[in-house]
């Protein structure tokens, strides 16, 4: 997921793994344990076992722990610039900014798309404007939100930084937001028989798309405090496997 590149100022507060007093470990936390569930939701054995009700249930809850990590995002960065104690701030010309809010849009997306898709008896049509439109939607937001982190993280469109933490990051998430692009794209519903395009696919996407996630929401935690101490993670060609 989205978030301001760089780490805070000063010693950061808490450990790597447990700092709950710090807004940096409530991101990493929440977009962890939304990824996590999406990734349930998006298998068929979880299905089976549980009942469409609950597994679109366990979609939901997700949505709104990526929504309230999303916002914590959006502050991290709204905070990072000038000072200013309103709620939502406007400022365009800061790609954090923008990477954040497009990211917090496309959570609210999922949030209707996984809460309609509770509602039983649905027509084709609703289907088609309330559950797969604003997946859609929130889909292209993530997309959107990620590229611009990668643009940050990269400085540009391309580079090669494995010894960053924001750099792995924005590549897995970037990674994940394709996923639930293409996702979305194979979970199209016909609105005149609600016929989903290849229901198979969009599954195995959610789930690619939702480990990366969960991937990039891990590694926030070490780039919370090891970039804050100057310390990198291992170069692709050392001994030990490098994260993403």
């Amino acid at each position: 997921m989205s978030r301001r590149s760089g780490s805070s100022t000063g010693a950061p507060a808490g450990s790597t793994w447990w700092a709950p007093r710090a807004r940096g470990w409530w991101i990493a936390v929440l977009f962890a344990i939304g990824s996590v569930l999406f990734a349930v939701g998006s298998v068929p054995a979880y299905v089976s076992a549980v009942g469409t009700r609950w597994d679109t249930a366990t979609y939901f809850v997700g949505s709104l722990f990526f929504t309230s990590a999303s916002f914590l995002a959006y502050r991290e960065a709204v905070d990072a610039g000038p000072a200013d104690r309103r709620f939502f701030v406007y400022q365009p010309g800061r790609i954090d900014w923008w990477a954040t809010a497009v990211q917090l849009a496309g959570t609210l997306y999922f949030n209707v798309s996984t809460g309609v898709a509770m509602a039983a008896n649905l027509s084709a049509e609703t289907e088609h404007q309330h559950l797969w439109r604003p997946d859609a939607i929130g889909s292209v937001c993530f997309l959107v939100a990620s590229l611009l982190a990668w643009y940050e993280a990269c400085h540009g469109w391309a580079a090669w930084r494995p010894r960053s933490w924001s750099w792995w990051i924005a590549l897995t998430n970037l990674i994940g937001s394709i996923a639930f692009g293409v996702s979305a794209v194979a979970g199209y519903i016909n609105p005149l028989t609600g016929e989903v395009h290849d229901a198979a696919r969009a599954n195995t996407q959610t789930f690619i798309g939702a480990i990366c996630f969960l991937v990039g929401a891990v590694l926030l935690l070490p780039e919370r405090t090891r970039e804050a101490a100057g310390v990198t993670p291992p170069s692709a060609g050392s001994g030990r496997r490098s994260s993403g």
